[in-house]
């Protein structure tokens, strides 16, 4: 019998996070799913256009990382798995999620399939940034000041000085 199959019970088991091999979470899922482990990797859905054609794939939504529920008998398996680098610790221990958390992402990402992952560290005021989607769509402006999810927006293509909050999730970085 294969020691890494997980048994029907839920004993034990905690949400955590572990670490993979660059653009490897789509196949570490994978191959943790035919162990028998309880893992997910969310994926967000992106329309990639080459010279020829679209196409719509399915991108990990958080790089590097991958969700498995699991007891301490098999963290030892999930360690073995190829492409799996650690897990991700937190004090010393390895970090828990909880399941409210991980159902949030799932619902999250059946009602929006595009949501992106955008870090605050990657923005910052006086930034340039084009509008992905909504009423000023491919219109460029510069940040003026961020406020949690939402950051405040100053176009200066528009002959005037409008000023429009606007989602994290409808921003790219201009350069």
């Amino acid at each position: 019998m294969d020691t890494c199959k997980s048994n029907k019970l839920e004993d034990g088991k905690q949400w955590q996070v572990i670490y993979t091999r660059h653009k490897w979470e789509k196949k570490v899922d994978q191959l943790l799913k035919q162990q028998g482990i309880n893992s997910y990797c969310p994926v967000k859905t992106v329309k990639n256009q080459w010279a020829d054609r679209v196409k719509t794939v399915d991108l990990p939504l958080f790089n590097s990382y991958v969700f498995v529920k699991v007891n301490l008998k098999e963290e030892l398996c999930v360690r073995q798995t190829y492409g799996v680098i650690n897990f991700i610790y937190f004090m010393g221990k390895p970090a828990t999620i909880r399941e409210t958390e991980i159902e949030k992402i799932r619902e999250l990402l059946t009602q929006h399939p595009d949501a992106e992952i955008i870090s605050l560290t990657e923005i910052s005021v006086g930034d340039k940034v084009n509008i992905k989607n909504g009423l000023l769509c491919n219109q460029q402006g510069r940040i003026i000041k961020i406020n949690g999810k939402t950051v405040l927006m100053a176009f200066e293509n528009l002959s005037c000085a409008l000023v429009a909050r606007v989602s994290l999730n409808d921003l790219a970085l201009s350069f």
